[in-house]
């Protein structure tokens, strides 16, 4: 059996692996960019010196998986079609500007995503962050050009993160964005309190205004302000790479993501995929879910593995989209649906606010949660929390209760471990389920 995939970061690289280790079949990877098997999230961080040295990043190489897996990894190998009733690829190989075509029993794609790139920002001063290739460009051009006032453009997960890791490195560092609402994913009400954090930290904070034209190193803004920097960063949100799956009969959604069923196959049984370019389901309400993170990639590199190589097929039981995200001192998470998606629900809602821990101990600071849960059932539909301290607790403790269909009222049931230093007789937790109550 022949099985190709295509990607080899997260999704590609460890579907492969997962099956290698069921079964003994010919696997080839396919791969456009320099790198494989890096450490995606970690690139911000390895920026702003957190991680070093620099391979750390680097899971495993082409050589390793072909001498410590028996899998064939060929980077600068571009897949620039599929044929699904021949069961053949196109494959382009870069460096040499020539094509073949190789044939599949079984494909799988991960092809990832990539930044949104506006004609405007368009300079060799502008970068994005998608890769380890990217992420030495713009290590290097810092270094090289001696870098000091950087222009972060964005307020998602991604500009976040770069712009507390450029600070660390002791840069001038600002923050465009279009509109106010920063970090889209947790509540308005909380992500307000993120440019006062910012600014606190010395970052400079833009909010609606965009980038009207670049003269050289000097920005023109669309209210008329005009600023000087020596690299600008654009991170603007992701698409999925799936411009060459358009004419190959695969489904997709009119976003342009892959649309797979409840073992990730696509609308060909003997095609799969996974990871950011796909559109699959939430586990606990009847909606489809894009959600670019790591957990789902993972889950689906082993079921697809299963399925491929096992007589019986198991089922993805769906996404609840947890996250988080450090800001200097603070960290925000939420779980569940989209606020978007709320709207959909007859909802109540409810928050607190209290110490992580008991008010009498040292570093006791405020954690604020809100959880949002159907009126007639009182199952949990999403939550929201930020704070200095336990808000990862918090939220997985909600991300868990959701799996167990709990209703808000469970929450107050819920024996969570009491130490002064950890949290109070009544945790946060058991106090939703009070109010709600």
């Amino acid at each position: 059996m022949k099985i190709i995939v295509v990607g080899a970061v997260a999704g590609g690289a460890t579907v492969a692996s997962q099956i290698r280790r069921l079964c003994d079949d010919d696997i080839t990877i396919y791969e456009k960019d320099r790198d494989m098997s890096f450490a995606n999230c970690g690139l911000p961080y390895y920026l702003g010196g957190e991680v070093s040295p620099r391979n750390h990043l680097v899971a495993s190489t082409p050589e390793k998986f072909e001498s410590e897996k028996n899998i064939t990894v060929k980077t600068y190998h571009e897949v620039v079609a599929i044929d699904p009733e021949q069961k053949e690829v196109t494959v382009k190989d870069i460096k040499n500007n020539t094509t073949f075509k190789d044939q599949f029993d079984y494909l799988i794609l991960s092809p990832g995503a990539s930044q949104i790139t506006l004609p405007v920002l368009n300079a060799p001063h502008v970068f994005t962050m998608r890769n380890l290739e990217d992420t030495d460009k713009i290590h290097n051009y810092i270094e090289s050009n001696a870098v000091k006032d950087v222009l972060v453009i964005g307020a998602g997960y991604i500009s976040l993160e770069i712009l507390e890791n450029l600070k660390n490195r002791k840069l001038n560092v600002t923050m465009l964005h279009r509109s106010e609402h920063l970090l889209k994913s947790v509540d308005k009400e909380m992500t307000d309190y993120i440019p006062d954090i910012l600014e606190e930290h010395g970052v400079r904070v833009l909010l609606n205004d965009e980038v009207k034209s670049l003269d050289g190193k000097k920005v023109h803004l669309k209210s008329g302000r005009k600023f000087d920097y020596d690299m600008i960063i654009s991170a603007l949100g992701i698409q999925p790479n799936t411009h060459f799956i358009e004419t190959s009969g695969i489904q997709l959604t009119e976003s342009g993501h892959i649309k797979v069923n409840d073992h990730f196959q696509t609308n060909y049984p003997f095609i799969y995929a996974l990871g950011d370019a796909i559109q699959t389901k939430y586990r606990h309400v009847d909606y489809p879910a894009q959600i670019a993170l790591a957990w789902g990639t993972h889950r689906a590199a082993s079921i697809i593995a299963h399925n491929i190589t096992q007589i019986d097929m198991i089922k993805f039981n769906g996404l609840l989209g947890t996250n988080i995200i450090r800001i200097f001192d603070y960290t925000f998470a939420s779980v569940g649906v989209t606020p978007d998606l709320l709207d959909k629900f007859d909802y109540d809602v409810v928050t607190q606010t209290q110490k992580q821990h008991a008010g009498y101990m040292p570093n006791a600071n405020p954690l604020t949660v809100t959880v949002y849960y159907d009126r007639s059932t009182r199952k949990i539909l999403r939550a929201s929390a930020y704070g200095k301290s336990g808000v990862d607790k918090r939220i997985d403790i909600i991300a868990t209760a959701i799996i167990g269909n709990l209703t808000i009222d469970d929450l107050k049931d819920i024996e969570i471990a009491y130490s002064p230093v950890y949290s109070s007789p009544k945790d946060i937790i058991n106090m939703l389920g009070y109010k709600a109550k």
